[in-house]
């Protein structure tokens, strides 16, 4: 009776978690069908050139009821896809937050093990001068005549500055030459990384010494933790640009659903958790060896949960089912203040002339594989989320191609009509949001982490490990083995040889044999 109630009220746009739902439903369908698109090597005169709203969001997989999962309450997400191309198979670089990001900025393959690690962007960009090359599409954008604004995690930092999680916030911008503001209100965490590993009471992990549990349902508004703040500040940052007279960036970065799983108390109502499903992959794969997966180091980190999680057992299905709870539940949080932002984009009829990016950074495994945590070449780990909407082409479509997280810098520019500068590794996928047809596409793309490379086609998975630990290579059949529960390269050697020759062209000198 639950579900019955909730779905009619979804529809009617009354359900109360959702409050900006009744405004949302109330978006504008116009299309600017007049401008045509512009090719990537010619620059658009700065009145024709659409603004672009970048929302990333952290540790989200792709668990959307748009993305096919019925459990998940994402209704904004779910009608911002209806008018969007959806892309149901994008992957990330690295399954971690800042290399991914990184990629995503400069839109480059990794090429050492520094742009692998979380602080890549500290150590590859922060503090440098600024050169002929931008530093980040945000930064060509900028130089294109754009006005960008970041607030919260665009880069890897909470803030977007450089500091340690325990220290004051610093002066020192992680992009330094990318942004006209950086903002981020901290309320009563006082500093970026107090926020983002923040609970309700105003506490955070650090602080208490790692003895917190890993979620929280707190009774408190949407704005009683630090992702309701930036929706609050991105609406209000959205007023102030829509009376410039030059096209915008505006980058929001959301932290859930990142640990610690923190929500106010109605998004965890909207569940009955006794009904949220199990992952259908909970055991070790086959033919694998361990160094392959991890031990869930970070989820280990919150010392007050009620079990710990390891490669040697399951937790049991009671704890498994609460924490998908409340990963579901900062699932339908974040969606929700998604819906506020573009709630306001369109109130100031800013949606008509604005292109809308939703991505996430990696994946996250609940469970799969025994894993809870990203850090992992498997799907659940490096397939993310991405959702573009351009306000020229409204007609919603599900793209099924396979695309990279390095693509999305070329196709935002030739989108927005500008230059793409050399060296960029991605390729532009802006016929795929153009279009609802078919198109010739390349499906590859090349993700790294855990001494390895893995290389995704449209059917296989083939990961080579450059370590001692046996086996080495890895392969996937998704239409035989969607789940990745048994490694078949020692069966299908030919094939493993075939897109072994693919994998090494991803291979920019990271490893040797």
């Amino acid at each position: 009776m639950k579900d019955v109630k909730y779905t009619i009220m979804r529809l009617a746009g009354t359900c109360a978690p959702y409050k900006y739902l009744v405004q949302s439903t109330l978006l504008t369908l116009a299309v600017v069908g007049t401008l045509g698109f512009l090719t990537a090597g010619r620059t658009s005169a700065p009145a024709e050139r659409p603004n672009v709203l970048f929302i990333a969001v952290d540790d989200l997989r792709p668990d959307l009821d748009c993305y096919g999962n019925r459990t998940v309450r994402s209704p904004h997400l779910d009608r911002l896809a209806a008018q969007s191309a959806l892309f149901t198979r994008q992957y990330v670089t690295q399954p971690t937050c800042g290399a991914s990001r990184y990629s995503l900025l400069t839109g480059k393959l990794p090429r050492n093990r520094v742009e692998l690690k979380n602080e890549a962007i500290e150590q590859r960009i922060s503090g440098q001068p600024r050169t002929e090359v931008p530093e980040t599409f945000v930064d060509q954008l900028r130089r294109q005549g754009y006005y960008t604004v970041g607030i919260g995690k665009i880069s890897h930092s909470p803030d977007g500055y450089v500091y340690g999680y325990n220290d004051p916030k610093s002066t020192q911008l992680e992009l330094p030459h990318s942004w006209d503001e950086m903002l981020f209100d901290a309320g009563r965490w006082g500093t970026g990384w107090n926020a983002f590993f923040g609970y309700a009471d105003g506490t955070n992990r650090q602080g208490q010494k790692g003895q917190v549990k890993p979620y929280e349902a707190a009774e408190v508004p949407d704005d009683g933790y630090p992702d309701g703040l930036s929706a609050r500040l991105a609406t209000q940052k959205l007023r102030e640009l829509a009376q410039k007279k030059q096209p915008f960036f505006l980058g929001v970065g959301f932290f859930k659903p990142h640990l610690p799983f923190t929500a106010p108390r109605p998004y965890w109502d909207l569940y009955d958790e006794a009904k949220i499903p199990l992952s259908e992959a909970p055991d070790l794969p086959q033919q694998v060896h361990a160094a392959s997966l991890h031990a869930s180091r970070e989820f280990n980190q919150y010392l007050a949960g009620e079990e710990s999680a390891s490669l040697e057992k399951p937790i049991s299905d009671a704890y498994a089912r609460k924490l998908r709870h409340a990963y579901y539940a900062c699932v339908s949080y974040t969606d929700a203040l998604i819906g506020q932002v573009l709630a306001e984009l369109t109130r100031l009829k800013l949606d008509q002339n604005t292109i809308v990016v939703v991505w996430s950074d990696h994946g996250w495994h609940l469970g799969d594989q025994r894993v809870w945590g990203k850090h992992t070449l498997f799907e659940k780990a490096v397939r993310s989320v991405l959702i573009v909407r351009d306000p020229r082409h409204r007609q919603g479509s599900t793209r099924t191609e396979v695309v990279s997280s390095v693509d999305l810098y070329p196709t935002l520019m030739e989108l927005c009509g500008l230059p793409t500068p050399a060296g960029v590794d991605g390729q532009s996928f802006a016929r795929l949001v153009q279009s609802r047809q078919s198109t010739p596409w390349n499906h590859v793309a090349y993700s790294y982490y855990n001494q390895g490379i893995s290389v995704r086609t449209d059917r296989y998975r083939l990961s080579k490990y450059f370590r001692e630990h046996q086996p080495v290579v890895e392969l996937y059949d998704y239409q035989t083995d969607p789940h990745e529960r048994r490694n078949r390269a020692s069966e299908q050697p030919a094939l493993v040889e075939q897109l072994s020759r693919l994998l090494e062209k991803g291979n920019t000198g990271l490893y040797q044999d």
